[in-house]
């Protein structure tokens, strides 16, 4: 089922975030979508609904950041757009993240979709003329 929201307004995007916790009890996302299309926002909006205490800013640079919530949850944030291999990710323990129970939301998740659970959220944020839009693919 593909269900299409226009978020080219960050009042939506966060009442579009707040909807997405609510899909299922799932709570690994993968995020798809070009440089610059807004999903570290969302993953910021998204933080911010779970009450996350710590700043969040995208993992480029480290590949995951680990926030807490105010009720000491943990939740993963990846990029894996710097990683040329899936061994790469098994290095970093990704399979244990997944596992964990906690909120994953992963950017770039092109090369550990395999990795990836049959149930996760595939999200696809896409920039159209002046417009942008989320797509929830699955």
């Amino acid at each position: 089922m593909i269900k299409s929201y226009d978020i080219s307004n960050l009042d939506k995007l966060s009442s579009v975030a707040l909807e997405l916790l609510s899909l299922t009890d799932n709570r690994i996302f993968a995020l798809y979508g070009g440089l610059g299309v807004g999903k570290t926002t969302l993953v910021k909006y998204m933080c911010n609904h779970l009450k996350v205490l710590d700043s969040v800013s995208s993992p480029t640079f480290s590949i995951v950041n680990e926030y807490v919530s105010e009720t000491n949850n943990p939740v993963f944030h990846f990029d894996f757009f710097r990683l040329d291999n899936i061994e790469d990710a098994r290095k970093i323990g990704f399979d244990v993240y997944l596992n964990s129970n906690a909120y994953c939301f992963i950017e770039w998740p092109d090369l550990i979709e395999s990795c990836l659970p049959l149930n996760h959220h595939v999200i696809k944020l896409e920039e159209i003329q002046d417009r942008r839009q989320l797509l929830v693919l699955k």
